[in-house]
């Protein structure tokens, strides 16, 4: 059986209860905190990522990567907050939960899919695909149009939210002697 353990901080992490109309901008400024401890505490790579949702705006699910500490190739931000929301709800969709995803850089490949399995309506990112590039990370062959593609679907994307802060905690991880996989 997989089992991805999250960092033992993540656990004892306070989850914000801010509401259904709660502005991006908070929400992303919760998750770049939980980005910060990430590159501090030294638990995986530099990406962080939420799952709000419910009637109440709650935090579903929470994640930050854990492909290094753990060997595990899926074990990224976005997929572990995914999992753990859809864990909360009993069911493998998000769908008519209002879920929002937060990401503290646009999906990867990989990231992408399960963002559209896993039933949510928003994705806010913070960092650009590019971002991630340019300090070594391989992001994937993801299709050029990929936001009109979520937008087919139903699903509204929302960038540059807090941008500089995400990047910022991306070259601190580095800076400080990250590993840098799949480059």
């Amino acid at each position: 059986m997989l089992r991805i353990e999250g960092p033992e901080w993540l656990d004892d992490l306070p989850r914000p209860a801010l509401g259904p109309g709660a502005a991006d901008e908070d929400r992303m400024a919760w998750v770049l905190d939980v980005l910060d401890r990430q590159v501090a505490e030294r638990t995986g790579g530099p990406f962080a990522a939420a799952v709000f949702g419910g009637p109440d705006g709650a935090v579903l699910g929470v994640g930050v990567n854990r492909v290094e500490p753990t060997a595990t190739c899926v074990a990224h931000a976005e997929v572990l907050a995914l999992a753990e929301a859809t864990q909360r709800v009993g069911r493998y969709s998000l769908a008519g939960t209002g879920a929002v995803l937060v990401t503290s850089t646009e999906p990867c490949a990989m990231c992408l899919g399960a963002l559209v399995w896993g039933g949510v309506g928003r994705v806010v990112c913070a960092a650009a695909d590019a971002d991630a590039r340019a300090i070594g990370f391989d992001e994937g062959d993801k299709p050029a149009d990929w936001v009109a593609a979520l937008g087919r679907r139903g699903i509204e994307v929302v960038h540059d939210v807090h941008r500089d802060r995400a990047v910022a905690a991306m070259r601190r991880y580095v800076d400080q002697g990250g590993t840098v996989y799949n480059g």
